[in-house]
């Protein structure tokens, strides 16, 4: 089985727990055939208002463990870890947008903040509990006993498809997990994933000894066992039927040759920097071949050993992640700027939630779900450098306040998505981004 199969296997193979999930996924699959009248009334009553923007492809950057706002986009008077006193760990420095600051170690982007929008304002109630936080910024929803709800990724994925059909819809630049997956959609919008920039996505190539020839002679007896089963088969095989046939078309070396990075310069790959970079590099090489939505994970072996989760003594060493972020999204701009691929490609960074002003025992800082900010850059967007207001000490939200339903709501809108419409869990209709609204000012 290859690669991109891997995610799929794991959800829907166990034969009982595909027939006991069948109500809901067999709904969710029949959703675009079954709704159709719904959906078309839908979008008939909503034209009227609707924002669209002009974006075709998303980047989306996950930085896991809790990014903090004070110590980015969003600083404030610095404080002192060791007399406790709450304030920003690092200098602010002014960029080109009159009037936002970020933090110095951004410097890059300090440079290209008239494409960047820092949402300071984003908020929710999930903030002791990563995984749950997790799924809250990749569903929009807080976890759910009776449904899975699908990702942003599978969302847009489910909308759109892939810009090619030479290309999947979504691939995923990290580990697998449920958070990332299409929930009730169906197998056929998860995505392709890959660990390792250096390698692709290993399952996408033929085994040694497994010829074109005796490719072929096994694809022709799937064929015939396909044949054999048409019309009994549960809906939501048949849909991951579709995702194995997608991984077919995609195992030849037309496709795998996206994941082949040494055929750009050597000078480019230097100026996006390590194996973060090299992602990043990535993902514009994949939205040129035509894929839709790709999550880049920075789940690597962190410089500061813990990620952006900086309790105690994580914080010392938070520079260095700051800058490698700051290079390779830095660059990214940049690169897609320079093929004109900048307004089409709508870059977004998110993270679990923020983290507060003050200082633990340890010098390092907590969790901070009330005010965090994520990022917004290119797509075609009317860009202000920072949009959302917090206070002095970037804890309490002072205006315009966005929920993840309406950040979501805007990374839908930004790509001609109906974020007003309903997706359907068997018969049970799913508000696409839980009834968010877009932040209108980045359209007009």
């Amino acid at each position: 089985m290859n690669q991109s199969s891997n995610y799929y296997s794991a959800n829907l193979l166990n034969r009982r727990r595909l027939l006991q999930r069948g109500a809901i996924l067999g709904g969710g699959l029949l959703t675009a055939t079954k709704t159709d009248g719904e959906e078309s009334i839908q979008s008939d009553q909503s034209d009227q208002g609707l924002i669209r923007g002009q974006a075709e492809h998303v980047i989306s950057i996950w930085l896991g463990g809790g990014m903090g706002q004070i110590d980015t986009f969003d600083p404030k008077a610095k404080g002192d870890p060791k007399s406790k006193r709450p304030g920003a760990y690092y200098d602010a420095i002014e960029t080109s947008v009159s009037g936002v600051q970020v933090c110095e170690h951004l410097s890059k982007m300090a440079g290209l903040m008239e494409h960047v929008t820092a949402v300071r304002s984003v908020h929710h109630d999930m903030i002791d509990e990563h995984a749950a936080a997790t799924n809250r910024m990749h569903t929009g929803r807080p976890i759910s006993g009776t449904i899975t709800y699908p990702s942003i990724g599978s969302i847009i994925a489910h909308e759109r498809g892939a810009d090619s059909d030479t290309a999947p819809p979504y691939v995923l630049i990290g580990y697998p997990n449920v958070t990332r997956g299409p929930g009730f959609l169906g197998a056929r919008d998860g995505y392709l994933y890959l660990t390792d920039t250096s390698k692709g996505p290993a399952g996408l190539s033929r085994p040694e000894g497994v010829t074109h020839k005796r490719q072929s002679r096994r694809e022709r007896f799937l064929a015939t066992l396909r044949r054999g089963n048409e019309g009994a088969i549960d809906k939501a095989v048949a849909d991951y039927e579709q995702a194995i046939e997608q991984s077919l078309k995609l195992s030849g070396p037309e496709f795998n040759r996206v994941f082949e990075l040494d055929r750009e310069p050597d000078s480019l790959r230097n100026r996006y920097g390590g194996e973060f970079g090299q992602r990043c590099l990535l993902s514009r090489r994949l939205i040129e071949r035509g894929v839709r939505f790709i999550e880049v994970s920075h789940n690597l072996n962190f410089l500061n050993g813990s990620g952006w989760d900086v309790h105690n003594g994580g914080i010392l060493q938070q520079h260095q992640l700051i800058q490698e972020l700051d290079l390779a999204v830095g660059t990214l701009i940049e690169d897609l700027h320079s093929k004109k691929l900048l307004d089409k490609t709508l870059i977004v960074i998110t993270t679990e939630f923020g983290r507060p002003p003050g200082f633990d025992s340890g010098g390092g800082r907590g969790h901070q779900g009330t005010a965090f900010t994520c990022v917004l850059a290119g797509g075609g967007l009317n860009h202000r450098g920072a949009y959302g207001q917090t206070d002095e000490l970037s804890r309490k939200i002072v205006a315009d306040p966005v929920g993840v339903p309406d950040f979501f709501a805007t990374l839908c809108a930004a790509v001609s998505v109906d974020y007003r419409k309903n997706l359907y869990a068997g018969d049970r209709p799913v508000p696409i981004t839980d009834r968010g609204q877009p932040i209108s000012n980045l359209f007009s």
